[in-house]
């Protein structure tokens, strides 16, 4: 027997399905192309839980709510608690100034305290702010392991192009910017990531580059792999990464570590993020239809959340700080 719906197999949909397997409710999960993938802005995420680095930006409920993500993930998929390492070239020292006046949970860093936590860096870096509670994980992995706990309880992910008006009951809905036409105020805002490889560097959390125009974040992966990200375009046009995009990114990088000038491009990839106008993401609800919607930048540092909240509505009917009544 089926108690919701949920429509989208990302990592907002696959949460959703597991929050309510945890509360005894009997999920379907349904995607139109049957998996999380590159069809997904789930694929192309940092999997940076930062909370703290992003009250620099953004409002204090994906602080408090994204908070809770790391222990959330840790039942799911391996986390990596080795903080956010914030750092500003000289001439940004301002920007570094700012950063940390917006922010909190940090501790100044000289060349000295840089250098140990991040030996590869040594000498190349003179300040900075360690996030010593923040932490990290492979998205892709994560999102193969959510689907292999769901699989567990024998959820299976069905391949199926529908939306709310196709189902009856209950329905979670995570199609993200596919739900633009039932959601007020969702926009798509344009993301672009490299992933490059090399030998020559070592880095053991992700590290952010303050900069005026160009901000960067580099997030390791196993393999020699790190992932550059990520460009913020509020444009709704799809298509690859751009070459001005690609060049910010690349020269960001080089001006962390000038060792990147030699590592190889695997992988480039663009995609929109559904935002709303205050870039919070929320539990929507619409008559029967709970929208999870609008993670912007904040994918997996808040999808555990939005699913918690929304699950534990349909079985208590308590509504979350999250709720939007639509």
């Amino acid at each position: 027997m089926t108690d919701v719906t949920i429509i989208g197999a990302g990592v907002a949909g696959l949460w959703a399905a597991r929050s309510c397997l945890a509360r005894g409710l009997r999920p379907r999960l349904l995607d139109r192309s049957g998996a999380a993938g590159p069809h997904s802005c789930s694929w192309w995420a940092g999997g940076m839980l930062a909370p703290e680095c992003e009250g620099a930006t953004t409002e204090p409920a994906v602080i408090v709510h994204g908070r809770t993500a790391a222990a959330l993930w840790r039942g799911v998929t391996e986390v990596h608690a080795r903080g956010t390492l914030v750092l500003a070239p000289d001439r940004d020292r301002a920007e570094l100034e700012r950063f940390a006046k917006r922010t909190s949970g940090h501790a100044a860093c000289d060349a000295e305290a840089i250098a140990s936590l991040e030996p590869d860096l040594d000498a190349l870096h003179k300040r900075g702010l360690f996030f010593s509670n923040e932490a990290h994980l492979d998205p892709r992995q994560a999102l193969s392991d959510l689907v292999r706990s769901l699989a567990a309880s024998d959820v299976e992910i069905e391949t199926a192009d529908m939306t709310p008006n196709d189902v009856t009951g209950p329905v979670i809905d995570c199609r993200g910017l596919a739900a633009a036409g039932d959601v007020k105020g969702l926009r798509g805002v344009r993301g672009e990531m490299i992933i490059l490889q090399s030998d020559e560097i070592t880095l053991s959390r992700p590290v952010r580059l303050l900069h005026p125009r160009h901000p960067l974040y580099v997030v390791p992966r196993p393999g020699g792999l790190f992932m550059l990200g990520a460009t913020q375009i509020e444009s709704a046009a799809r298509g690859p990464i751009a070459a001005r995009s690609a060049l910010e990114l690349l020269s960001a990088a080089y001006a962390l570590d000038p060792r990147f000038a030699e590592a190889a491009i695997i992988e480039t990839g663009a995609d929109l993020r559904p935002a709303f106008p205050d870039n919070v993401p929320r539990v929507v609800r619409k008559g029967g239809v709970l929208y999870l919607n609008g993670l912007f930048r904040h994918g997996y540092l808040m999808a555990p959340a939005l699913a918690e909240q929304a699950a534990e509505f349909l079985l208590t009917g308590i509504k979350g700080a999250l709720f939007r009544e639509d």
